[in-house]
């Protein structure tokens, strides 16, 4: 019986508390629509492209690395909890402990440890993600972010179409080690979008970049005005856009299918609209919508972007 008389036990609304948080955290789980299927990519879209299962192993291995280094927390706070609580000693203050020096090297050491192998794998895997010279790209595409929405340059030949990329002043802010890597006599074709953009078959909303299945896509990225980030969703990667500055990709699109893309970087006003959609289909179907652009008079390129300042230029020439 309890000092006042009760027979109630105190320990049962600590019971009940902890039935109430159980239960709320499987609500929870079960709430997010999820399948079991779905479990493993831990919030992850289905991977889309020959590179993606690599930043989705990335990101598998930091959850796991989080939940041991949070069992191996929790486990010393409820260790705690339970053996030097105050109920089973009745000593008012505890016995201090001061100048333990393997534990003090313990809790140095270990989070270095821990911080060096995520560092590890992220550097190796962002290198190789990174790498333009590991393969040669089929096909590349000059993504252009402007305030809100997206145009894309299809650097490519396409017949009827003359001009050359290389040359073509509307690539100018583009630097010649980009270059070097486009076609010969790539007259081009391109596409541009505004918010109010629609995809014709899904009805979503922004511009549609069209891709063909297992050729590798080389994006060479490029801003008219403010930071940007070019994200598809499916890709597990996004790049940011940076005026006077060039970034590149490449992925090798392996399902067909339409993918929602967005901004990723806060750009302004009208960033939540900033959207696209990329279409990935068979080589005959790309060829065929290239010929489209060029029946409507897309042909040549739009403006690329700000161009290179001469700081940047010369960061780069160093670097290479």
């Amino acid at each position: 019986m309890s000092p006042n008389g009760s027979d109630r036990s105190p320990r049962r609304p600590m019971r009940r508390k902890l039935l109430q948080a159980m239960t709320a955290g499987l609500v929870l789980a079960t709430a997010t629509g999820c399948t079991y299927k779905d479990f493993p990519r831990l919030g992850m879209p289905t991977p889309t492209t020959e590179e993606a299962p690599r930043i989705l192993s990335l990101w598998q291995g930091s959850w796991a690395a989080a939940l041991a280094t949070g069992v191996l927390v929790w486990g010393l706070i409820i260790w705690s909890t339970i053996f030097h609580r105050r109920s089973r000693t009745k000593v008012e203050v505890p016995p201090q402990t001061r100048y333990n020096m393997p534990i003090e090297a313990l809790y140095t050491v270990v989070p270095l440890v821990i911080v060096s192998v995520l560092f590890y794998f992220t550097a190796r895997d962002e290198s190789k993600l990174l790498s333009l010279t590991d393969k040669k790209p089929d096909v590349t595409i000059n993504v252009v972010g402007y305030q809100w929405s997206w145009g894309f340059n299809y650097i490519t030949p396409v017949e009827g179409v003359t001009g050359d990329a290389k040359t073509d002043k509307n690539l100018a802010a583009i630097p010649d080690r980009f270059k070097n890597a486009f076609p010969a006599n790539a007259g081009g074709v391109y596409d541009t979008g505004t918010p109010g953009t629609r995809n014709p078959q899904t009805g979503n909303p922004g511009p549609t970049l069209w891709l063909p299945k297992g050729k590798t896509v080389r994006f060479v990225l490029t801003s008219r005005d403010v930071i940007h980030s070019f994200w598809v969703v499916p890709f597990l990667m996004k790049m940011d856009v940076i005026p006077g500055h060039t970034n590149a990709f490449q992925v090798t699109p392996n399902k067909e299918g339409t993918f929602l893309g967005k901004c990723a970087e806060l750009c302004g006003t009208d960033h939540s609209r900033m959207l696209f959609n990329v279409k990935v289909v068979s080589e005959d179907a790309y060829q065929k919508h290239l010929q489209e652009l060029a029946k409507k008079g897309q042909t040549g390129y739009v403006p690329a972007g700000i161009a290179q300042t001469s700081h940047e230029k010369n960061r780069e020439t160093n670097n290479l």
